[in-house]
């Protein structure tokens, strides 16, 4: 089936998971099946990976799709192709030439006219003295020299400032192509992707395709509104979403996911441990020898005739899995049924699970596979390294003795490729861990995957980073455009439901100020994850800070700077005494006194942290006084440090407070210092 006779229809993207590297988009498309059930369903990206490709018919039950693979083919733009950036960077390139050509001549010009010096005569042979240049003449000369030089120097000038500017606008456009979304066609090809589907079924069919393409990205952006007195405020998820995918994603439904999309997913493999005599290494499962009907399994192929040369797709290993890249080859007619080979070769299925042992066979690359064609009649060329025409070619390698021994890429099972009828020697029908390598695809996903390295907005922390072992996805509420042009851009994904609460903090033994604080509880499923948060306050934004990661029932403060409306004074005093039937022990009382203002119209629920001391000797004691209160652990949203002590307290509007306590310490006379700063 060629291309020209294959019915084609256009398609739409209408749903993209971004993962956290990386995304699958899907496409929907509708027409009337053919009687022969090709499909060439085109739209598809240049960085579509092949391997990923997902096709099924949706609503109907009878239809069915029963073949999927990609094809790429490419063309000369047409004369009413539509001019671009690229375009307009030549033409600024071009304009720069020029101007910078004319200052070189300028500048030779220069170099002519200051190179002007007057020549004496000659002396005639008969006269004995020199003859002499009137002195009008030198004057005349400088004067013309000055005056041609003063005017080409302010030529000079000009065409400098002219190249100047002229250089800058190179450098603008050439920035805004490199910006520009890669949805457009190169400089003069335009490659085209399309997915070539078997569909067994009548009837007009709606189908949906799936695959997944490199070169996009994500980071999580909040934005908290909150109103002073309310008790209540508003986190809206956002996010910043870049891609490079080849093409723009527009009025599509978008959701973000945090999974790793290149995650191998097989089975890891247990290896038993045994202490004794040394065993042999059991030999690997998922080989067996080759069918004995292999050979004229291609039969009723070949007795067809032979067939035009089309582009074949070389299948390859799923660049998300590592592999190479495809290749579109050019095959030749097939040749006879080869014999069956002698030696088995270690291979592997490309798709679905691991085999049982005995489930497969597979055969070896011959040695010509990827030369170059012969033209009927020629001497074949001599490979690198091959003996002179004539002499007596050296007796090939034996096979090693035993089972065959896989190599690590013959064990890939995703970097693996079945071979169709139309190869070359005994590949047909064979599995093979070598994939051809384009690169021109290649070019097309190492620009895709350049997003990666893109810097980070502000506070920004990577969502692989921030989920730790656990995977979320966010479904956005409404449809989205996101072009390819490499560069971040805001997706509104929905508002959250947080609890929130206000809340003043300090710690004035160390800083005597009141820090303001909003208390976010995660009351969701799922995990709000790290990233930059903005804070909105009565409808005035109040400053950006950085959100931690919150576990669904977690809690975690955001603070807002300091409250200027609410004071605080600390003072303390020391006290020391000795006590005990001789006076052994030395005991040191502390007494703190916290004096707390409200200057806000409204009340406000403060919480002051103190710290007692914490010995590991038993003789010394600590004696608190009563007033305040141990942290009870996991029922706030911070981790206290040993010995802190808090108060909490509601303090109305324009009301003070004061807050006494203290602690005594017991100290052994053997073990107290002399000296020594005694207050903390």
């Amino acid at each position: 089936m060629t291309a020209g006779s294959t019915q084609s229809w256009e398609s739409t993207l209408d749903a993209v998971v971004v993962y956290a590297q990386g995304a699958v988009c899907r496409r929907l498309t509708r027409g009337h099946v053919p009687p022969d059930g090709r499909v060439r369903v085109t739209g598809l990206p240049r960085t579509v990976d092949p391997g990923s490709l997902r096709a099924r018919v949706l609503g109907a039950s009878g239809p069915r799709v029963t073949e999927a693979r990609v094809e790429t083919g490419a063309g000369r733009l047409g004369p009413d192709a539509p001019r671009g950036l690229r375009d307009e960077v030549e033409r600024l390139k071009d304009a720069c030439e020029a101007v910078r050509g004319r200052r070189d001549r300028v500048m030779s010009r220069i170099e002519e006219v200051g190179a002007l010096r007057p020549v004496p005569p000659p002396r005639r042979r008969d006269d004995p003295r020199h003859r002499r240049t009137p002195v009008d003449a030198w004057l005349d000369l400088a004067g013309f020299v000055d005056e041609r030089l003063t005017g080409l120097h302010h030529r000079l000038s000009e065409l400098e400032e002219a190249l100047r500017v002229a250089e800058h606008e190179v450098e603008v456009a050439a920035d805004r192509l490199a910006r520009a979304s890669t949805d457009a066609p190169s400089a003069h090809v335009e490659s085209t992707v399309c997915a070539v589907l078997t569909v067994d079924g009548t009837g007009e069919v709606e189908l949906e395709l799936e695959y997944g393409v490199p070169g996009a990205v994500w980071v999580p952006a909040y934005r908290l509104a909150y109103r002073q007195g309310d008790g209540s405020g508003r986190l809206l998820l956002r996010a910043s979403v870049a891609q490079r995918t080849g093409e723009d994603w527009t009025g599509v439904r978008i959701a973000l996911a945090t999974a790793d999309l290149r995650r191998r997913t097989d089975l890891p493999k247990l290896r038993s441990i045994r202490i004794g005599r040394s065993q042999p290494a059991p030999a690997p499962a998922g080989w067996r020898e080759p069918p004995a009907g292999l050979a004229g399994l291609f039969s009723g192929y070949d007795a067809a005739g032979t067939r035009p040369a089309v582009p074949v797709t070389a299948r390859a290993a799923s660049p998300m899995a590592g592999g190479a890249p495809a290749e579109f080859l050019s095959a030749p007619p097939p040749p006879p049924p080869p014999p069956p080979p002698s030696a088995p070769v270690q291979a592997r299925a490309k798709h679905g699970g691991p085999p049982a042992p005995g489930s497969m066979s597979y055969g070896a690359a011959p040695a010509t596979w990827g030369a170059a064609p012969v033209a009927p009649g020629a001497p074949a060329p001599a490979a690198p390294g091959a003996p002179a025409p004539g002499a007596v070619p050296p007796p090939p390698p034996s096979p090693p003795a035993g089972p065959p021994r896989p190599s690590s890429a013959e064990l890939d099972y995703a970097s693996l490729v079945l071979c169709g009828p139309d190869e070359q020697g005994d590949r047909r029908g064979r599995l093979f861990a070598e994939a051809p390598f384009d690169p021109v695809v290649a070019e097309h996903r190492r620009r895709a995957e350049a997003v990666a390295s893109l810097p980070l907005p502000g506070q920004a922390v990577r969502p692989r980073e921030s989920a730790g072992s656990f995977d979320h996805r966010f479904d956005a509420a409404a449809r989205a455009d996101v072009p390819s042009d490499g560069t971040w851009h805001t997706v509104t994904v929905g508002e959250i439901p947080v609890g929130l609460r206000a809340e003043y903090l300090c710690v004035p033994s160390v800083e005597q100020t009141v820090y303001a604080t909003l208390v976010l509880s995660n009351a969701t499923g799922q995990a709000l994850l790290a990233g930059p948060v903005e804070v909105t306050v009565d409808d005035e934004f109040l400053l950006t800070a950085a959100l931690p990661t919150l576990a669904p029932g977690g809690v975690r403060r955001v603070g807002l700077g300091p409250a200027e409306g609410v004071r605080v004074t600390r003072r303390t005093n020391l006290h020391e005494s000795a006590s005990g039937l001789r006076g052994n022990t030395t005991v040191l009382n502390h007494g703190v006194r916290v004096e707390l203002a409200n200057g806000l119209p409204r009340p406000v629920r403060v919480e002051v942290h103190e710290r007692v001391p914490v010995t590991g000797d038993p003789d010394v004691r600590i004696e608190e006084r009563a007033g305040w209160a141990a942290p009870v652990e996991g029922a706030g949203p911070d981790q206290y440090a040993p010995g802190t002590r808090v108060w909490r307290l509601d303090l109305p509007a324009g009301a003070t407070a004061a807050l006494d306590g203290g602690y005594e310490i017991r100290i052994p006379t053997g073990k107290a210092l002399v000296g020594g700063n005694r207050r903390s």
